[in-house]
């Protein structure tokens, strides 16, 4: 919720998890959320990242693992990492 002034004023805002698009309640205290930095060709952070929430269910199922690299291969972090299988 937005204030006339256009600042966010709620408490608590939900995530959605990056896997599975589930809202991450707060009661999920296994969620997590991981941020990767982008760096540059010299090894250095460019003060930018990318965010990645998942929730308990993803971890509780063993599923975080390839979902981070789905996702950071989607992202062009990784290269030839991740690919479908049935």
């Amino acid at each position: 919720m937005e204030n006339s002034e256009g600042r966010l004023v709620d408490i608590y805002i939900p995530r959605k998890c990056s896997a599975t698009n589930r809202l991450i309640t707060a009661k999920d205290h296994a969620s997590i959320q991981l941020n990767v930095a982008d760096v540059n060709e010299e090894g250095r952070s460019t003060n930018s990242f990318s965010t990645y929430a998942l929730c308990g269910f993803v971890r509780k199922e063993a599923e975080a693992d390839d979902s981070i690299n789905r996702l950071a291969t989607h992202d062009g972090y990784l290269k030839n990492v991740w690919s479908y299988q049935q």
